[in-house]
């Protein structure tokens, strides 16, 4: 069976304060090099038959992404 993987991260002048969250805590708890994070999204399809990267790239946006704030990677396996 073709897999598919999406992933969804904000995009880069988004806000994350979950990610600024999840760092406040690593240095928390003694991992005082991570500087940042971010935090995302990721989707892993098993698919019946092939699709294309444009039918995949559809897809997540209309369903899995908000493009206005998100922005996402396909990668076929």
């Amino acid at each position: 069976m073709p897999k598919v993987v999406i992933d969804v991260m904000l995009k880069p002048e988004i806000h994350d304060p979950q990610g600024d969250a999840i760092a406040s805590a690593c240095r928390r708890v003694g991992f005082d090099q991570v500087a940042t994070v971010r935090q995302g999204k990721r989707f892993e399809l098993e698919l019946t038959e092939p699709a294309s990267r444009e039918r995949m790239a559809e897809l997540a946006a209309e369903l899995l992404a908000n493009p206005v704030i998100e922005e996402f990677s396909i990668e076929h396996l």
